[in-house]
């Protein structure tokens, strides 16, 4: 099994790059903003204690996004690999997920981070922002704060599994194609050795 998280701050192009490599190596996309959604709406035990913590605008405890992502893995015991998409958001959640992993007899291979020049994002965001109609993505202001959140609170995690040699960086500027391209070479290595 091949696991392997992809890693970025907003706007660097995670979900269209998760999409094409999902594809390519037959990898679950597991997104935690879609397992909680679905846990909701199939108003599980786990769904409905993160729907209350939903309710009251607090953020969802890392034990019931964990006990969300088991539920998942044995529901797909069949797959080649997972591809982690917006999740682990911190340390504790990156431990926890290494944790887990090991009683499934699995880890992660690969952590891919896609590098992109700041500036870049916020154009990305706001153009983004400007087509999508959402009026809060069109702020500059917000996509800083944003990017300020993610390297906070998000990019201590890449340092966790550096600690490991697992970590990536990929050179997230330039046509989808060749970012692409880029993605696979490393992970090509990985799964050669």
């Amino acid at each position: 099994m091949f696991n392997l998280i992809l890693f970025g701050p907003p706007g660097c192009g995670k979900g269209t790059q998760s999409d094409k490599l999902v594809e390519k190596y037959g990898l679950v996309h597991l997104s935690t903003g879609n397992l909680l959604r679905q846990e909701i709406k199939d108003k599980t035990p786990l769904g409905l204690e993160a729907k209350s913590f939903i309710d009251k605008g607090q953020l969802v405890p890392d034990e019931v996004v964990i006990g969300m992502v088991d539920s998942y893995f044995d529901q797909h015991k069949e797959a080649k690999g997972f591809l982690f998409d917006g999740f682990p958001r911190t340390v504790a959640q990156a431990k926890a997920l290494d944790k887990l992993l090991e009683l499934k007899k699995t880890e992660i291979g690969k952590v891919l981070i896609l590098s992109v020049d700041e500036e870049e994002l916020i154009k990305r965001l706001v153009l983004r922002g400007k087509t999508s109609g959402r009026s809060d993505d069109a702020d500059e202001n917000v996509q800083r704060n944003r990017q300020a959140v993610y390297k906070k609170e998000t990019l201590p995690v890449a340092d966790y599994y550096t600690k490991s040699k697992k970590v990536g960086t990929v050179d997230g500027m330039g046509d989808i194609e060749a970012i692409f391209e880029r993605l696979s070479s490393q992970i090509d290595k990985k799964i050669k050795q």
